[in-house]
């Protein structure tokens, strides 16, 4: 069983920066796609950036350019930098991994918000 922590949540105002960390435990198995996925207030849970154990990274369309996925395999963690930030950010953000055996996780959620 992997228990995922995310921390670096908090309140920022527009155009500016946050790093949020997930650091993944419990479990002797590695871990493959690792990912950012948000919930904004009154929608649903979408995907922000996804990184491979390779680290080939992708990005929604609203996020391109503003944020950065990276990922630390030997400490199982995973970041987001987040730069540029908008009200549009405001949400609360998730943690997810798959391990190498295929089974999947979720953090408990950190929240973030932009606001002046």
């Amino acid at each position: 069983q992997v228990q995922l922590v995310e921390s670096g949540g908090g309140l920022v105002q527009p155009g500016g920066s946050l790093r949020l960390s997930c650091a993944a435990s419990g479990s002797a198995f590695s871990l493959n796609t690792m990912a950012w996925y948000r919930r904004a207030p009154g929608k649903e849970r979408v995907v922000v950036a996804t990184i491979t154990s390779g680290r080939s990274a992708n990005y929604a369309d609203s996020v391109k350019g503003r944020f950065t996925i990276s990922r630390d395999n030997a400490k199982k963690t995973v970041y987001l930098q987040m730069n540029s930030l908008t009200p549009e950010d405001t949400a609360i953000y998730y943690c997810y991994a798959v391990d190498a055996r295929y089974f999947a996780y979720w953090g408990q959620g950190t929240q973030v918000t932009v606001s002046s």
